[in-house]
């Protein structure tokens, strides 16, 4: 695994010629904190992950592997889920306030502009799927 990749450690599930699924267990960043039990925030919730099968790979259900992902691609998807959605609430929130409509109708459309573009992002997750593609790494 090198800098540009993000990891995370699962188990095959089941292998068909176009998909293999792999469960993966998504921890949150305090995970691994030595407080985490005391604390209660930190959670894991498993997952399980579509990865173009590789014709080639010797692997079968129930091998530990790595699933990888291009760093680049994870920044690519904290901008989609995040920042641009911020940047559409703030420009639309700011803005009406600043022409004197009431906070109330403010946020109101500031909240609707976010959420036509979740609606977008979503009418487009097929597109953005052939993006954000994973690849296994044996363990």
């Amino acid at each position: 695994m090198s800098k540009n990749e993000v990891s995370h450690e699962g188990t095959i599930l089941e292998i068909t010629p176009e998909f293999t699924s792999v469960e993966i267990v998504a921890q949150s960043a305090c995970a691994a904190c030595h407080a985490r039990g005391l604390c209660g925030v930190a959670d894991e919730k498993q997952k399980i992950i579509m990865v173009p099968t590789d014709p080639y790979a010797t692997y079968k259900a129930g091998d530990k592997v790595l699933v990888l992902l291009k760093k680049s691609m994870g920044m690519k998807a904290v901008w989609i889920s995040y920042v641009i959605p911020l940047f559409i609430l703030m420009i639309l929130i700011l803005s009406l306030s600043s022409v004197t409509v009431h906070e109330v109708y403010a946020g109101l459309a500031g909240i609707g502009g976010v959420a036509l573009y979740y609606l977008v992002i979503y009418l487009f997750r097929d597109k953005l799927a052939n993006d954000f593609v994973f690849y296994i790494k044996e363990k």
